[in-house]
């Protein structure tokens, strides 16, 4: 997991960066992102719509950006090129927390087994911190859309995030066996699935690096002032983010969420 002396360190690294690209004299955004988040793991049944229904959470954040197309210490334009008119640079600090459980058919209440039994009984939480940057490209005029020549703007980004995650696991199975049973020890193997391995369970917190791709819309509310709509798909370098890396054939692919956020974006005069 990042250190607080790690995380102190990204953070003055970042306001660092943003100085740098303030003497160049662009001009800058902030603004707060909030909204529902489906994350996609181990839990339950992959592409299944109960899945992807009941293992959602919600994500809140804080964003930065560098304006390219305008200049501050001298409230003008920069000058026109490509890059300044359809690019900015996003700096984010968010957070999002999702309850897991299992979902679909292996659960299902018809299913008296003692394996369905220590599914139903296994719960997660998923709690991820980030820090990173991404890149948006406009399509359009970014100086027109601030000018109102028209009131929507689209954009797509990519980028990457540090992330710092911390999961929680817990179990309420009560084993039949006395000999066997072990009320809330996620320790004990005996009390999840018994397809998976001794340690694939896991409240081990930890930290690692996540691709962030995006596609949204900017609505010019007023000169200085923006709403934003945006859809992101965050991949994760790790499967341990959601505390749970079993080594069945479903376990195909890394953690992975889906973030539906709506923000409020001030343009700092």
């Amino acid at each position: 997991m990042l250190k607080a002396k790690q995380l102190a360190l990204l953070f003055l690294v970042f306001l660092a960066s943003q100085a740098a690209f303030s003497q160049l004299g662009f001009s800058h955004e902030i603004g707060v992102i909030s909204g529902p988040v489906a994350f996609q793991s181990d839990f339950g049944v992959r592409n299944d719509f109960e899945t992807n229904k009941g293992n959602t959470g919600f994500g809140i954040g804080l964003v930065h950006y560098i304006n390219f197309a305008y200049r501050a210490d001298c409230n003008c334009y920069t000058t026109d090129n490509y890059f300044n008119d359809h690019f900015k640079l996003r700096t984010e600090l968010s957070w999002n927390k999702t309850t897991l459980n299992h979902f679909g058919k292996w659960v299902d209440e018809s299913r008296q087994t003692p394996g369905a039994n220590k599914l139903r009984g296994h719960a997660g939480e998923a709690n991820n911190f980030d820090i990173g940057m991404q890149l948006e490209y406009f399509p359009l005029s970014i100086r027109s859309f601030q000018a109102f020549g028209y009131k929507f703007a689209p954009f797509v980004s990519l980028g990457a995030h540090y992330v710092s995650y911390n999961p929680k696991v817990s179990t309420s199975y009560i084993n039949p066996d006395p000999l066997l049973n072990d009320p809330g020890n996620i320790s004990n193997p005996n009390n999840f699935y018994p397809g998976w391995e001794p340690g694939s369970v896991s409240d081990e917190a930890g930290s690692t690096w996540s691709i962030v791709s995006s596609v949204g819309v900017r609505y010019k509310i007023a000169p200085l002032a923006d709403v934003m709509v945006d859809l992101r798909w965050q991949y994760y370098f790790s499967n341990w983010v959601d505390g749970l890396n079993h080594q069945l054939e479903s376990n195909k692919n890394n953690d992975w969420l889906v973030w539906f956020n709506v923000g409020y974006i001030y343009y700092l005069d």
